[in-house]
């Protein structure tokens, strides 16, 4: 009896492990590719972001160990589009590489040349194409159907699951877009600057003027760069400024100063707390346009 009883649980965590190796592993280079895998897949994978928390994912320079763990995962999702340009500097498996916006190349962003530094990133240059495509929910439509025919494709997932999902996920962004368009569309005569050029997809897809600086995420502005600001805002009369992170209160007292409203949207890269994707580009969006109302009423 007592061997038997040994036997079984030998075999049951046999099993468990089993079940646990087979299940397949996926790596994506940013948040919302995640969110998108997970909204496909369910429990069926493991999708893993593997961008430490505070890291902003397109400067993220992955360790040796980092890099072997994103080599061994099943499907790595690639945004393409420029962004994370880590994955162009070392080896991955081309036949496990999924660049989900290769079927939108036509509508993707040409930008401006400009070098500058992050912090201990080192000096990288905004070069060719804008890389926040999902900023804008139709293009982050393309890219959920991408990443699907990607998993059927390669057995990973039950195909009939994955279909249904994506109905459920794409009615989803569909609503997203829908949302989007009515909460903005009485803000198309206000004239926006970002802190760093990541909103171009947002401002396209709603017809939004949004300028652009190369401030420091979450860090008080330099003297010189207040009077870019000011210079700008003169120019193009900008009345609300968009930070990319929370930035200092210091730095929002100070753009009060100058008569703007501001708004922190997340470039929704990397998670918001606990907050799903779909979530927090809404919230990011009432409040930009209620900064834009708040500007029109003063």
């Amino acid at each position: 009896m007592v061997r038997s009883m040994m036997l079984a649980a030998v075999l049951a965590f046999a099993a468990a492990a089993a079940t646990a190796q087979d299940t397949p592993r996926i790596v994506a280079v940013n948040y919302p590719l995640q969110y998108m895998a997970e909204r496909l897949l369910g429990d069926e994978a493991e999708v893993v972001f593997p961008v430490p928390e505070g890291v902003d994912p397109s400067f993220w320079r992955p360790t040796v160990a980092d890099i072997s763990a994103v080599q061994s995962a099943d499907l790595i999702l690639l945004n393409g589009a420029g962004f994370a340009t880590w994955t162009a500097r070392v080896s991955l498996p081309r036949s496990k590489l999924v660049d989900t916006s290769r079927d939108v190349e036509d509508r993707l962003i040409a930008t401006e040349t400009i070098t500058h530094s992050h912090g201990d990133g080192g000096e990288h240059s905004h070069e060719g194409i804008a890389s926040y495509t999902w900023l804008d929910p139709m293009m982050a439509l393309a890219q959920a159907e991408a990443i699907a025919e990607a998993l059927t494709s390669r057995v990973i997932g039950d195909a009939a699951e994955i279909d249904a999902r994506l109905e459920a996920l794409s009615s989803n962004l569909e609503a997203m877009d829908e949302m989007a368009r009515g909460a903005l569309e009485g803000v198309a005569d206000t004239v926006f600057v970002a802190t760093h050029p990541r909103y171009q997809y947002l401002a396209r897809a709603y017809g939004l003027t949004i300028l652009s600086l190369e401030w420091e995420a979450g860090a008080m502005p330099s003297d010189a760069e207040m009077a870019g600001l000011r210079m700008l805002v003169a120019e193009n009369d900008a009345s609300v400024l968009i930070w990319e992170a929370e930035p200092p209160a210091e730095a929002r007292a100070a753009i009060a100063e100058l008569g703007l409203q501001d708004v922190v949207f997340p470039t929704l890269a990397a998670p918001v707390a606990d907050t799903a994707f779909s979530d927090a580009f809404g919230a990011a969006v009432e409040q930009m346009a209620d900064a834009a109302a708040r500007a029109e009423s003063g």
